[in-house]
């Protein structure tokens, strides 16, 4: 193997052995198998069905929305359906553009490049990225000042993929090259149902529909989060019961997994209370927060505030994050006077 193809193969990064053995084999393969965003569903299939009939690659997709929400999933499923090779990376991965140059040049004719936190690649490596959108070449640059020489190579024709849990981080000009744009919203309690009795049928646990419903309920409205849950619920259930999880041992595990009625974890209520005991209910920015907690900020954004959103427990304003009447109840506090004044 050639260094310049190890090279792009080190870039090229996809799951961990974990999470390919633990989320992989749960994954649907086709859009024939997903479940729930029916809107991307079906658009995914007019888009690939006409593509294939005109015998092109895919238009460029650019899928955003919260983490766990299948981008991934997503992006394997248009390859298995392309019938082409699916390499995967991110943005951080990507530091400088002859990484990006690397892992272009050894793509093939109708490949899926998928690139996570598209949203992190830095200026330098997207204006190497611009072209190769556009025009399917590079732009390769030797020496400096008058002896510069530009070499522009030809690469194959090939489909970019990109994810984002922030799509107004994407630049304009890098926004405007994709053809696509889908997201993905949360799931509904029915759609994760469907979603925990596929999957554990194929880890062959045994689970009542009252027991699956309980883990469906509490998933934060993600597949990944469901798949997840199922899996701590099933090893409480062999140890504690009989193998089969039922309503009363899936509440059991997931109340030992930290994991309330509705779906909170510890670190969702101790930032809501956070927010109420240190600072009134807020307004409070993120940095202030994520200090207190000692969690980094990009974890509060990504992976805890879009449920807590969602729910109507927290908003964002311009002066910082407030914590709503709706959350007070829920966690059973009594708003003060000060603090009263200033929920929603």
């Amino acid at each position: 193997m050639s260094q310049k193809k190890s090279a792009a193969d080190a870039l090229l990064k996809g799951a961990s052995e974990e999470e390919r053995e633990d989320r992989w084999n749960l994954r649907p393969r086709r859009l024939k198998e997903c479940i729930g965003q029916q809107q991307v569903v079906e658009s995914l299939h007019i888009a690939i069905a006409a593509a294939k009939k005109r015998g092109e690659p895919l238009d460029h997709i650019l899928f955003f929305g919260a983490p766990g929400l299948g981008k991934t999933t997503f992006a394997r499923i248009i390859a298995n359906e392309m019938g082409t090779a699916f390499k995967g990376s991110s943005g951080p991965a990507l530091e400088r553009g002859g990484d990006l140059v690397a892992v272009l040049t050894n793509l093939e004719e109708g490949d899926i490049l998928f690139i996570d936190e598209i949203h992190r690649l830095s200026k330098t490596v997207e204006e190497f990225l611009y072209p190769a959108m556009e025009d399917f070449r590079v732009d390769i640059i030797f020496d400096k000042g008058a002896h510069a020489r530009v070499y522009r190579p030809s690469i194959s024709r090939f489909t970019l993929i990109g994810a984002t849990t922030r799509a107004g981080l994407v630049s304009s000009p890098l926004r405007q090259r994709f053809g696509l744009f889908k997201e993905l919203t949360f799931y509904s309690e029915e759609d994760l149902l469907k979603a925990v009795k596929r999957s554990a049928s194929i880890l062959e646990v045994p689970v009542e529909e009252s027991g699956a419903r309980e883990i469906a309920r509490r998933s934060r409205g993600t597949i990944r989060i469901a798949n997840r849950l199922l899996r701590r619920v099933r090893d409480y259930a062999q140890v504690k019961g009989d193998g089969q999880i039922t309503r009363e041992l899936a509440d059991q595990a997931l109340r030992l997994e930290g994991v309330d009625d509705i779906g909170l974890t510890d670190l969702d209520r101790r930032l809501l209370r956070t927010i109420v005991e240190n600072y009134a209910g807020g307004p409070v920015g993120i940095e202030a927060l994520s200090a207190t907690l000692q969690e980094e900020a990009r974890t509060l954004e990504d992976m805890v505030e879009p449920f807590l959103l969602a729910l109507g427990f927290l908003v964002r304003t311009t002066a910082g994050r407030k914590v709503t009447e709706r959350a007070l109840q829920h966690l059973g506090i009594e708003p003060t006077t000060d603090a009263q004044a200033k929920l929603l």
